[in-house]
């Protein structure tokens, strides 16, 4: 078995030693780093949300397979830096304010950091304020807001208002997602997208990009 492979397998198990001793010597045999992360952990991670999709994975899964391919991904980001290596966006994510639910944005932040996107996690309890100052100062692609409360949903407009009046909004895409979020709550307060899971969060993410 090489040793992508070897990675490759270790995130689908979710096996966090494993997938960082794999990064560790696949450096030291001088593969690149960008070929360890596509094929090893971006490949993996497409897999395991195909493998969500199907019903086979369900959140647990889903949660150690991406906290293995975050071990192997801080091994390699230095390396990544140093090659230049350029990721498909920016997304700053956040659990809105008055939430302090963190368990589902964390998973889609690993999922999108698994996808090649470059994170900026604001955390939990997130004021439309705090998003619109991470836009200025990031100048993300996209945004991800995270509610898991009905009462914090009102919240989520309340950003997209914040965005248009610092003038910011043409200048990024807003997701949104979360236990009681729908699609038509979505185009309800003008979001760009809904998710309903980590999964259809990065296919989302890239078409937004793209």
């Amino acid at each position: 078995m090489s040793t992508i492979e070897t990675i490759y397998n270790a995130v689908l198990d979710g096996n966090a030693p494993a997938a960082k001793a794999g990064v560790e010597a696949a450096l030291n045999e001088g593969l690149s780093a960008d070929q360890i992360l596509k094929d090893g952990l971006i490949g993996a991670m497409a897999e395991v949300g195909r493998l969500f999709e199907e019903n086979e994975y369900f959140v647990p899964e889903m949660l150690v397979a991406a906290r293995a391919m975050q071990g192997g991904l801080t091994l390699l980001k230095p390396h990544l830096a140093e090659a230049g290596t350029t990721s498909i966006g920016k997304v700053v994510i956040g659990t809105v304010k008055g939430d302090l639910h963190d368990i589902g944005k964390n998973l889609v932040g690993m999922m999108l950091e698994g996808a090649g996107f470059e994170i900026v996690d604001l955390g939990t309890d997130v004021s439309p304020e705090k998003f619109v100052k991470a836009v200025i100062e990031h100048q993300p692609n996209v945004i991800a807001m995270s509610a898991l409360l009905t009462t914090t949903m009102p919240s989520m407009k309340g950003t997209i208002a914040a965005l248009e009046e610092a003038g910011v909004r043409d200048k990024v895409k807003v997701m949104i997602g979360g236990a009681p979020v729908t699609d038509s709550f979505a185009k309800q307060i003008g979001a760009d997208g809904y998710s309903p899971d980590a999964s259809s969060a990065t296919r989302l993410a890239k078409s937004l990009v793209g």
